[in-house]
């Protein structure tokens, strides 16, 4: 797997080929349920902004939140500022060296724990991210139920025993490990004849890949109905509110949100003739959020907390991804 990498693996992301854990660290958690081309975007502009960990620390929550709008899961922005925060303060700006330590960061779990100390350290230390359970389990037959906390156990100790003798192969081989699950060992498509390690691949030989890895407990979705006031007044200025720091869209600004229609429009003593934007389903990953708008011209301040945000200020905060679509034109 370590020769399949360095002739066939990904080689040109801007995240390899590093030893700095900033820069490892920063891609891991972008690229934590979001795909590589978005991530893409959005690497850069954040390195340019902030160039290593001490600067991403200093800076205020709001502009980090800013600069990841669009991102989604924004709990990931704010572990992210807090994280950057710890290390400085308790590891005086270095990133701590061993999987062991780094776990216990904000937002570092035990799989991107492990990618940071064999990338930048070359640990022995296994990853099991969702593409390395589906590489592994198909490869060893693994067929028990991953919903259980001890399967899940038993999938990381045989990922341990997998890793290779020599610790500086481990960039190699998990970038490799990565590279198959992202590019071959895919989840409705296996690309079989060019995967390095398909003569000892069990789901193969059973000719039955998409079978791996199991998992049956589903995903428990609920939905809400959000009411959202596009409040813009006689200077073009929009309406806008920092979210609580709990519950959907948590710390980000946002249009005003009301449970229903008439407490929408009981916030608006100067309202009239509201345009009712064409409603929309917005799915996050547990919850449908049935999105219903009404723009509204007003001349004086709604009854809601918020303030007024100038046309140019806005896209520079962070803002969910449909609060962003509507105030760019693109719903409505």
């Amino acid at each position: 797997m370590v020769d399949w990498q360095r002739q066939h693996g990904r080689q040109s992301l801007p995240w390899q080929n590093t030893r700095d854990p900033y820069r490892v660290w920063l891609s891991e958690i972008m690229l934590q349920q979001t795909q590589v081309s978005t991530v893409l975007d959005y690497y850069p502009r954040f390195l340019q902004r902030f160039a290593d960990v001490a600067a991403l620390a200093a800076a205020p929550q709001d502009d980090v939140l800013g600069l990841w709008s669009g991102l989604g899961y924004y709990s990931r922005a704010r572990n992210l500022h807090r994280c950057a925060q710890e290390v400085v303060a308790r590891f005086g700006g270095a990133f701590p060296s061993t999987a062991e330590q780094l776990v216990t960061l904000p937002g570092i779990g035990r799989s991107t724990a492990a990618a940071i100390a064999a990338f930048c350290f070359h640990e022995r230390s296994a990853i099991l991210d969702g593409n390395v359970k589906r590489v592994l389990t198909r490869v060893l037959g693994y067929g028990e139920d991953l919903a259980l906390s001890a399967s899940e156990r038993s999938l990381w100790a045989l990922a341990e025993q997998l890793l290779p003798p020599d610790a500086a192969d481990m960039p190699a081989y998990t970038q490799s490990l990565m590279d198959l699950g992202a590019t071959v060992c895919l989840p409705r498509k296996v690309q079989c004849d060019g995967c390095p390690v398909a003569s000892l691949c069990q789901a193969r030989q059973e000719a039955k890949p998409l079978a791996y890895p199991v998992k049956t407990r589903k995903l428990k979705r609920s939905s809400a109905t959000l009411w959202l006031l596009w409040a813009v007044n006689a200077q073009g200025q929009v309406w806008l509110h920092k979210r609580p720091a709990r519950g959907v869209w948590a710390g980000l600004f946002s249009l005003p949100v009301f449970d229903d229609e008439a407490a929408l429009l009981a916030s608006c003593a100067d309202v009239r003739s509201p345009r009712y934007i064409a409603p929309w389903k917005h799915v996050l990953t547990h919850r449908d959020l049935h999105l219903h708008p009404v723009h509204v011209q007003i001349h004086q301040a709604p009854g809601c907390e918020g303030q007024w945000v100038d046309a140019q200020d806005w896209p520079q905060l962070g803002l969910p991804a449909p609060i962003r679509l509507l105030l760019d034109g693109q719903k409505g």
